[in-house]
């Protein structure tokens, strides 16, 4: 992907802030879910935000999502702290460590899991993590499944020069550093830690929709420096750049999301998103029929 920064310095408003609502997803685990909501059903190009945890299990408690279809965009898992490992119906399989990302484009369908690792199981822990739901064009929905798996060790990271500032690198680009990962849409995603009193100042291009969302502490954003609060997410309006800035008595944790968006129709239901209802139903056909695959043991 080849994004061009702007060289402008116009600073993104603050459209909205909006808390996250609290859920239960997959098998019962807890998210924080800032969209879809009825108030806010997508941020194009991305589809669904879900903070998971942080939730401490006890040995044997923890809880994943079982068996599941997909088809029609891509799931971006981020684990931050815990353990996960995950199967498909095209006999892949693999485990999440704490800092990698899974970026899976299910394109044509795909049936998998996404469980506690037999490691957490044993011993319990902290459960921490992020998934991210990304719209694919409707020239790629139906291309073939796929994964890119980065582990902790090979996600770009970067500092500023004051070293107030810390930046993963998921997709897109930051103080000079370049995600490894390959995106079907021009994206960003990235984890900022701002020490307090941390400020930056991150070039995204004009056009994109971008939105700030907050893990822990507080940030100021917009030109109207807003603050977000744990758990809530800034909502951003046009310009060429995001604006960040940690109080001073208290660092701040929080990820950047941006997208060219795709401004096509959008039709969903639970675990498909296509372009049109008809497609929708040709996928609950395709699921039901069997030709998405099963997981074997």
């Amino acid at each position: 992907m080849t994004i061009t920064t702007a060289q402008t310095t116009i600073l993104r408003p603050v459209v909205e802030v909006i808390t996250s609502e609290r859920t239960l997803e997959g098998g019962g685990f807890p998210v924080r879910r800032p969209f879809p909501t009825t108030r806010l059903p997508q941020v194009d190009p991305f589809l669904l935000l879900d903070h998971l945890g942080p939730v401490t299990w006890g040995p044997g408690e923890g809880i994943g999502a079982p068996d599941h279809p997909h088809r029609g965009f891509e799931t971006v898992t981020y684990l931050l702290s815990g353990g996960f490992q995950h199967k498909d119906s095209a006999g892949h399989a693999g485990k999440l460590a704490p800092g990698d990302v899974q970026w899976m484009t299910a394109g044509s369908g795909v049936v998998h899991s996404e469980l506690p690792s037999d490691e957490f199981m044993r011993n319990g822990g902290v459960m921490h993590g992020f998934q991210v739901w990304v719209n694919l064009p409707a020239r790629d929905k139906m291309i073939a499944p796929h994964y890119q798996e980065i582990p902790t060790a090979g996600i770009p990271e970067a500092r500023s020069i004051d070293g107030s500032v810390k930046v993963r690198v998921i997709a897109g680009e930051a103080l000079g550093k370049r995600a490894v990962i390959e995106t079907r849409t021009p994206i960003y995603y990235l984890h900022f830690t701002l020490e307090p009193g941390g400020t930056i100042h991150q070039p995204v291009p004009a056009g994109f929709n971008a939105l700030v969302y907050l893990i822990s502490g507080t940030v100021q954003t917009g030109k109207e420096r807003t603050p977000v609060h744990e758990g809530q997410m800034a909502r951003l309006g046009d310009g060429d750049v995001v604006a960040l800035a940690a109080e001073a008595a208290a660092p701040a944790d929080l990820l950047l999301l941006a997208g060219q968006p795709l401004n096509e129709p959008v039709a969903r239901y639970g675990p498909f998103v296509m372009n049109t209802r008809e497609e929708i139903e040709q996928a609950f056909r395709d699921y039901q029929s069997g030709r998405m695959g099963s997981i074997h043991a």
